[in-house]
């Protein structure tokens, strides 16, 4: 793929991670984005607000702000490694499957697994892997793309190439793709140029962010994240779709959101996206 090709969209953890802080609601958000020179949104479940069940107003809003929906993403406070929390996590699933199915090429992001309860890792991987190809499944039905966004926070399953091996072995590629985020694959991965090459196939579009050789939060492009060898796998991977997705949590973008995105919009330019 050409660089030419590649579109740039913003992830809207950015002011998730604010908490109380963020004291406004999914049409700020909008605005901060498409203000910042976005061409899509990817929004979570707990920033959609009043749009939520409501796709045709969303999209309304988002053709008013010029923006399109790459993701919707979501994740769950069973961490999908519950067992007895499959249904209500499949259910779930299909309910923000069938509102981005709205939105002509959106797709679900579901988030990391991760362990919210005592017992074996391999029983939890294989519950996340049932819930991450069943969610797969239900995907297919209504025409809507599901991947799975794998992270190093507190507590996730996912955090190391061993545990990329392993999930990746569980999951059919045919059903759930990946959401490379390079920031946690840097924190957990000595060569993160290695995972995405290995899973290339599986990748269906890119979290962009950077970390400093500490695994500290940085701006993109003042970390050590190879923002260009990123670009060249990505565009070179058979199902990638041309999404570069940017996604903030150093204490920047804490003090500014909206103007850390600003600036790292301005950084792709560089990259010629």
């Amino acid at each position: 793929m050409n660089v030419k090709y590649l579109k740039v969209g913003c992830q809207t953890f950015t002011w998730e991670m604010l908490g109380d802080r963020f004291a406004g609601g999914p049409d700020d958000l909008l605005k901060a984005i498409a203000d910042g020179g976005y061409a899509g949104i990817e929004i979570t479940d707990t920033m959609i607000g009043r749009y939520a069940g409501k796709p045709g107003e969303f999209a309304a809003a988002l053709r008013s702000s010029g923006l399109t929906l790459v993701s919707f993403a979501f994740g769950s406070k069973s961490g999908f490694t519950l067992k007895d929390k499959i249904g209500a996590d499949l259910d779930t699933a299909k309910r923000w499957i069938d509102f981005a199915a709205a939105f002509p090429g959106a797709l679900v992001s579901m988030g990391s697994a991760t362990v919210v309860s005592d017992g074996a890792r391999d029983d939890k991987f294989a519950i996340a892997a049932e819930v991450y190809n069943k969610a797969g499944e239900l995907g297919r039905k209504a025409g809507v793309q599901v991947a799975v966004h794998p992270s190093s926070h507190h507590n996730t399953l996912l955090f190391d190439r061993a545990d990329y091996d392993r999930i990746f072995s569980l999951i059919d590629a045919s059903l759930a793709g990946w959401v490379p985020d390079t920031g946690h694959i840097l924190r957990g991965h000595k060569d993160m140029a290695d995972t995405l090459t290995t899973y290339r196939d599986r990748i269906r579009y890119v979290h962009l962010k950077d970390v400093d050789a500490t695994g500290t939060w940085a701006m993109l492009g003042k970390g050590v994240c190879d923002t260009a060898k990123v670009i060249e796998i990505a565009s070179a991977a058979p199902n990638f779709n041309g999404w570069l997705v940017l996604e903030e949590e150093s204490e920047a973008a804490a003090a500014d959101p909206a103007g850390a995105v600003k600036t790292n919009r301005q950084t792709m330019r560089g990259y010629g996206a």
